[in-house]
């Protein structure tokens, strides 16, 4: 019997998760993409200057949003990843939440009014903290 079947069978919604949020981060490259294309910001430039650039501001939203949901991917695999071993339908649950909040989140940083990312951002940390949670459970049945 190998680690996979070891895995619940819920597992699977996980593993859908991951998936959907893999589209969703695609669906982000392809807006920084024509974003460079409509404001020209050329590679390998990774921030336009707003002395060299008029419509700066709003590339940088974009491409912000962008790279804020590439720094906070890590972390959120992770704990999807862990805390689904033992709470499956929790963590896919929050995880699904964390990936719309993640959408909305960039569709408001992408405004060019970095004020309107936060207007979602409440339901993102919630389910990192639940997903943790679910970590630290996993955690604790591992040791005891």
């Amino acid at each position: 019997m190998g680690a996979i079947d070891s895995l619940p069978t819920e597992y699977g919604y996980v593993v859908c998760v991951l998936v959907l949020y893999f589209f969703l981060n695609f669906y982000m490259a392809i807006q920084v993409g024509a974003a460079r294309k409509k404001y020209k910001v050329f590679y390998p430039t990774l921030y336009a200057l707003e002395s060299e650039n008029k419509d700066a501001k709003l590339f940088n939203c974009v491409q912000r949003g962008h790279q804020n949901a590439l720094e906070n991917m890590p972390i959120f695999f992770l704990f999807l990843s862990l805390g689904g071993i033992k709470h499956p339908i929790i963590a896919s649950s929050f995880g699904l939440l964390y990936t719309v909040a993640r959408f909305f989140y960039f569709q408001g940083y992408s405004t060019g009014q970095p004020e309107n990312r936060v207007k979602f951002s409440a339901l993102g940390f919630l389910a990192t903290f639940a997903l943790v949670g679910c970590s630290i459970s996993l955690a604790v049945h591992l040791l005891i």
